[in-house]
């Protein structure tokens, strides 16, 4: 590895959390006055699942995101979920790079339809134990019914459920799914984003 030139040079490591003074230069670059480091994230660099969790967020992250429209809400996740693998790293899991996945997808305008066909914008639900899901449709952007089903995705009731209560939790509460499902999750909203904002994503489970 070669030896940093500058002080400031540990400070803008990936995964450092960084505070930065910039001054506008000649062109359109901008020249580093001085940097603060807000959090080092130094104990998930400790543990290898914590931080390959923490490089596949932060690189999902720069891929989806246009670094030159600023993203408040994509910030925060991304700060929440390197603080938490940060202070437990025992929470690295697929399922936590999932959850994060969808809650990124939402941020970036990408969500997932999961309460209609995506397709026909028909209810999932047309009565009492009747769930009439029959894939997902990286195209039409969501799960499809059955009548609207043609080249989708698998995608059933434990995929559904998964990616559903995945949005409605804080990402510290990350629900857990059999490697199967996430499989099944990660394969839909990669062909989903790869679809509609033409980037292709490290599968994650």
């Amino acid at each position: 590895m070669r030896r940093a030139r500058s002080r400031r040079a540990g400070r803008l490591e990936l995964l450092v959390r960084a505070q930065l003074v910039l001054r506008p230069g000649n062109s359109d670059l901008y020249t580093l006055s001085s940097v603060d480091t807000v959090c080092a994230h130094a104990r998930l660099r400790e543990h290898r699942e914590a931080l390959r969790c923490a490089l596949e967020s932060a690189e999902a992250t720069a891929r989806l995101l246009d670094a030159a429209d600023p993203n408040r809400p994509a910030y925060n996740l991304l700060a929440n979920a390197l603080a938490l693998l940060d202070g437990e790293p025992q929470r690295a899991s697929r399922s936590f790079a999932l959850a994060f996945r969808l809650k990124l997808m939402l941020a970036a305008g990408f969500a997932p339809e999961l309460a209609h066909c995506a397709s026909c914008g028909r209810a999932l639900r047309d009565g009492p134990g009747t769930f009439p899901l029959a894939g997902f449709s990286p195209g039409d952007g969501g799960i499809v019914c059955e009548r609207c089903a043609r080249h989708g995705l698998a995608f059933g009731v434990a995929e559904h459920t998964f990616a559903v209560q995945a949005l409605a939790r804080p990402l510290r509460e990350a629900p857990e799914a059999p490697p199967e499902v996430l499989a099944r999750v990660d394969r839909a909203l990669a062909a989903m984003v790869e679809h509609h904002a033409h980037v292709q994503l490290r599968r994650v489970a």
